[in-house]
């Protein structure tokens, strides 16, 4: 849809991943008239680069809040924009008694999220896992997946046939009470959403500063997987149990932590999140690592490729891993899990400050829209 610069919006939206996608279909879903401006000609940043894991058990406070806001919301838009959503939860296995009783401590602190011990023979029976050390594990049933690649530009078209408006390849040049100043013109709204991840401090430098915002880097790779159903829900290992914030209180964690360090010095030093999931081709996501700066190098390390294909081999017991794509991915990192702060008057800069995403991002978006626009003007979900 082509639009032009005096055209004025109810919200602007500045950033096309899912948090701003998120922001655009909360104010669409209230009737508001939207436009979503990115640099990019398609979405190719931290929404497609992922695992497409919606990994609600994992969270605890404000994000499992978001967490479970955005679960509504991505079945929703699965059933909207016409992309899959799987509801097969996922599963953690467990490779040490450590880990096991780690897992069962968390499952009796919080019945709620119904979480599932299993036992070995349970793990093999339901996935490809083969590795002789595997003691047992968890399945976390309100967890979803969807195909990273596939789940964010559906959305963007849904909401494009749907009336929201859309500028791509539009660079912004800075943002100010009411406006957006792009190489293409001004652009005028009532509020202003900045939902541009890592890139805050393009726009806000003394916020990004203030925040302790960094960018987080990581290696991902996709391998040939010959069997489609082998890993058909995310697939997560103990050190994933290290990553999450409701692991953080459980009894035994900090033991957990001072054992991989000292029995998986490799993999603590890289900050290997080993964990899998499928896509519909049947290829295996593998990942990932995770690096820290203002800027990240471009140039990838081999050795931790490496890294990352000998614990799969030794999880799944397979010697043979043939690799068909390797990527990098960059998101927004910080001391908090979220960043919202208002810089000028009805302008909004919120980015998800950890590998949260796609777990979180639409529910952090749709209560940005909630304190942006009185509750009058929205309309409740269906």
């Amino acid at each position: 849809m082509t639009v032009e610069t005096n055209t004025r919006f109810d919200l602007i939206v500045v950033g096309a991943g899912i948090v701003g996608l998120g922001a655009a279909y909360a104010a669409h879903e209230a009737g508001l008239k939207v436009l979503v401006i990115d640099k990019a000609h398609t979405i190719n940043g931290s929404s497609v680069r992922n695992f497409g894991h919606i990994g609600v058990t994992g969270q605890s406070g404000v994000a499992y809040s978001h967490a479970v806001e955005s679960r509504k919301r991505w079945l929703h838009l699965a059933d909207r924009a016409g992309f899959a959503v799987a509801q097969r939860g996922a599963t953690l296995v467990a490779r040490s008694t450590a880990e096991l009783d780690v897992l069962q401590g968390f499952s009796t602190l919080d019945s709620a999220r119904r979480v599932k011990i299993l036992d070995a023979a349970a793990v093999r029976s339901t996935t490809a896992v083969r590795d002789p050390t595997l003691v047992g594990g968890a399945h976390f049933p309100l967890d979803l997946q969807v195909d990273p690649r596939t789940a964010a530009p559906a959305i963007a078209a849904w909401l494009a046939a749907s009336g929201v408006s859309f500028r791509w390849g539009t660079t912004v040049l800075g943002v100010s009470s009411g406006t957006v100043h792009t190489a293409s013109g001004d652009w005028r709204s009532e509020a202003i959403v900045v939902a541009v991840n890592f890139d805050v401090d393009q726009f806000f430098p003394q916020l990004a500063a203030s925040s302790g915002l960094q960018r987080c880097g990581l290696d991902m790779m996709i391998v040939a997987w010959p069997d489609r159903t082998a890993v058909d829900a995310p697939l997560l290992t103990g050190s994933s149990l290290l990553r999450y914030s409701a692991f953080a209180a459980v009894p035994g964690i900090d033991e957990l932590r001072e054992r991989y360090r000292r029995e998986h010095p490799r993999q603590a030093e890289l900050d290997i999140n080993q964990m899998y999931t499928q896509r519909p081709d049947g290829s295996l996501i593998v990942g990932d690592t995770h690096y820290r700066g203002l800027s990240i190098s471009p140039f990838q390390d081999e050795a931790a490729f490496d890294t990352m294909l000998e614990l799969t081999r030794e999880l799944f017991g397979t010697p043979d891993l043939r690799v068909l794509q390797r990527w990098q991915g960059i998101y927004a990192t910080a001391p908090g899990e979220f960043l919202v702060e208002t810089p000028h008057p009805g302008v909004c800069v919120v980015s998800v400050t950890t590998g949260i995403g796609m777990t979180t991002g639409l529910g952090l978006a749709a209560s940005v829209i909630a304190q942006l626009f009185d509750t009058t003007h929205r309309k409740t979900l269906e």
